[in-house]
């Protein structure tokens, strides 16, 4: 299982990739921003997404837009973790095809969950 894990924090990178490494997600990749997060997707094939709302250089959103509109990688799983709990900005990123969405801060339980539902939808 390989998980893209994209947000411009370098620490929150590090806070999710070590919860997911303690779930056994161990294959973990990283990008600071929604373009770096596009690039590394052509270069890199994963199964799972997970990214930031608040981007720098296209947000989170827009990011989840342009995978949705690329035929090699429109497929895959997207988990947003993010501050942003304002429902109308929830139901925005489901629309542009979150599949799971995750408010920080966040339980180990909870990211495991969040992964396991984001994988099977």
């Amino acid at each position: 299982m390989s998980i893209l894990v994209v947000d411009d924090s370098s620490t929150m990178r590090r806070i999710i990739i070590k919860s997911l490494n303690r779930l056994g997600f161990t294959d973990c990749h990283e990008a600071s921003n929604g373009r770096e997060g596009l690039e590394r997707l052509a270069t890199t094939a994963v199964d799972l997404i997970i990214t930031d709302w608040y981007l720098p250089e296209m947000s989170g959103v827009e990011f989840v837009r342009a995978v949705r509109l690329n035929d090699a990688i429109k497929h895959l799983p997207v988990l947003m973790v993010t501050t942003n709990a304002v429902e109308d900005d929830i139901v925005e990123a489901h629309r542009a095809g979150v599949k799971n969405y995750l408010v920080r801060p966040f339980t180990p339980d909870t990211i495991r969950e969040k992964v396991q539902a984001a994988l099977s939808a």
